[in-house]
């Protein structure tokens, strides 16, 4: 039996699909910042602070929806953590790319191509998920592979930070290490948006 959580409001899924976009926007922004030389950080940075401009204003656009609506297509604490963790996720691809910037740094490693590929799946799947919220027998999946590129992120930040520990001086190291650290917390933040999904699918089953 399909579950249908008050499919007559879809507002709401609408605005959490655009947040997790602008998550996905924002990865392609930060492939170019990725193989730009340093001269073009900047500007690519600047590209990247209006995508999370833009999230934060969906962010908020979802809590006046939560407020003035009589029915939400999801319970509001649902619906707050969810826009929330795309929120802080996109907060920090943000602050990834304004380090790569602030360090002037014109390469980094394979490993960063590596963590981007894995956030722009996760948010991929994600705008997907946010539309089918009011039908969560199809989420189960999208719950279970969101776990495994989680697996995937953390496992290529340790392998990251052991060769960055490995091959770069001490300041070098500690200016990889905030870029390795901020683009795992996006995977995290999006494995909290999973957690939260599938945190559902259990209560309404």
């Amino acid at each position: 039996m399909k579950l249908r959580l008050f499919p007559q409001e879809p507002a709401g899924l609408v605005l959490l699909a655009q947040l997790a976009g602008q998550i996905l926007a924002a990865t392609g922004t930060m492939s170019e910042i990725l193989g730009a030389p340093a001269s073009e950080h900047d500007r690519l940075a600047e590209e990247l602070h209006e995508h999370e401009s833009k999230s934060l204003d969906l962010h908020f656009a979802l809590l006046t929806h939560m407020r003035t609506s009589f029915v939400n297509p999801l319970p509001r604490e649902d619906m707050y953590a969810l826009s929330r963790h795309l929120n802080d996720a996109m907060e920090k691809l943000d602050a990834a790319g304004e380090l790569i910037a602030l360090y002037k740094l014109d390469r980094l490693p394979k490993r960063a191509a590596d963590q981007l590929e894995i956030i722009s799946r996760q948010a991929e799947l994600t705008v997907d998920a946010m539309q089918k919220l009011n039908n969560l027998d199809e989420l189960e999946d999208y719950w279970i592979e969101m776990l495994r590129l989680a697996k995937r992120a953390e496992r290529t930040h340790r392998v990251w930070v052991a060769e960055q520990l490995r091959d770069l001086k001490s300041a070098q190291y500690a200016r990889h290490r905030d870029i390795a650290d901020q683009l795992v917390d996006v995977t995290k933040e999006m494995r909290k948006v999973a957690t939260q999904v599938g945190s559902i699918i259990v209560k309404e089953s």
